[in-house]
C-alpha cells in the first residue's frame, strides 16, 4: 500500500509539474511581450513629441520664407518703380536732346543764313560804289535766296508749293535753296524734291537729271538709294529700259533692304516676267 501511495503522489506531483511549468513560461511571454509594448508606446510618444517640434519648426521656416518672399516682393516693386522712374526720366531727357539737336540744327542753318549775308554785302557794297578805291573785288555768290532769309523758311515755302501741287514754283524754290545752301544737310533733299516734281510735271528728262545730281552731288544723303530708284523710273518713262534696270540693279545690289531695293525688285521681277512696268 505504501509503495502504491508513494506512487500515486509523484503522478500527482509530475503532472502538476508539468501543468505548471508551461504556464509560468507563457507569464514570462506575457509580460515581455506588455514590457515591449509599454517600449513601443513610450518610443512612439517620443516620436510624437519630435513630430510636434519639427512641425513647430517647420511653421517658423515657412514664416520666414513668407516674410522673406514679402520683402523680395516689395523690392522687387520697388526696383521696377525705379526702373519706370528712370526710364521715363531717360524719355524726358531723350526728347529734350532731340529737341536740342533739331534746335542746333536750326541754329546751324540760320549762322550759315548770316554768313552768306555778311559775305554779300562786300558785293551789294561794290556794287553801289561804297567801298574804297582799291579794294579787290569780291566774289558774287550765287543767287538764290533774298539777303539774310533763313534756310528753314525758304526750304518750308518750297515744300508748301511742292505739297500744294506747284510743282514750277516748288523747283524753283528748291533750286534757290540748293545754289544758297549747298553745304546744309537739307540741300540733298531739296536736290530730290526738285526730281520729284520734274516728275510730277512729265519732265522726265529733267527728273533724270535732277536725280543724277543728287546721286553726284550728294553722295551722303539718304536718298540716294531713292534716287536710284525714281531715276530708273524716268527712264524707264523714258523707253529705255536697259537704263532703267540697271539703276535697278545697282539699286538691288547696293542696297537691298532699303524701301528702293524692295521696290526696284519689283521692277525687275516684273521685266523678267515680261509684263508692262507700271509707273
Amino acid at each position: 500500500m505504501t509503495a502504491r501511495f508513494s506512487l500515486f503522489v509523484l503522478s500527482i506531483l509530475v503532472v502538476a509539474t508539468a501543468l505548471t511549468v508551461p504556464a509560468s513560461g507563457a507569464n514570462r511571454e506575457h509580460q515581455q511581450l506588455m514590457a515591449d509594448i509599454r517600449m513601443l508606446q513610450e518610443q512612439t510618444q517620443q516620436l510624437q513629441a519630435q513630430l510636434v517640434g519639427v512641425t513647430d519648426a517647420l511653421k517658423n521656416v515657412a514664416s520666414r520664407l513668407d516674410a522673406q518672399a514679402e520683402t523680395t516682393r516689395k523690392a522687387f516693386a520697388d526696383q521696377t518703380l525705379l526702373v519706370n522712374s528712370v526710364s521715363g526720366d531717360l524719355r524726358v531727357i531723350r526728347e529734350k536732346v532731340d529737341d536740342s539737336n533739331v534746335r542746333l540744327s536750326s541754329l546751324a542753318q540760320e549762322v550759315e543764313a548770316v554768313r552768306l549775308t555778311m559775305s554779300q554785302a562786300p558785293s551789294a557794297a561794290a556794287a553801289a560804289g561804297e567801298l574804297p578805291p582799291g579794294t579787290p573785288p569780291q566774289a558774287t555768290p550765287p543767287a538764290g535766296a533774298a539777303l539774310g532769309e533763313s534756310p528753314q523758311k525758304l526750304f518750308d515755302a518750297a515744300w508748301g508749293d511742292y505739297t500744294a501741287g506747284q510743282y514750277s514754283l516748288a523747283i524753283t524754290g528748291f533750286t534757290n535753296y540748293v545754289k544758297s545752301f549747298p553745304t546744309l544737310e537739307k540741300a540733298g533733299e531739296a536736290q530730290w524734291y526738285i526730281g520729284e516734281a520734274q516728275y510730277a510735271l512729265g519732265s522726265y528728262r529733267d527728273a533724270v537729271a535732277a536725280y543724277d545730281r543728287v546721286i553726284s552731288d550728294f553722295p551722303t544723303s539718304r536718298l540716294v538709294p531713292d534716287a536710284y530708284y525714281k531715276r530708273g523710273v524716268a527712264l524707264n518713262a523714258l523707253g529705255q529700259v536697259d537704263r532703267a534696270r540697271e539703276s535697278w540693279e545697282f539699286v538691288v545690289k547696293t542696297y537691298p533692304s532699303s524701301d528702293a531695293g524692295r521696290l526696284a525688285r519689283q521692277k525687275l521681277d516684273l521685266l523678267i516676267k515680261k509684263q508692262p512696268v507700271i509707273d
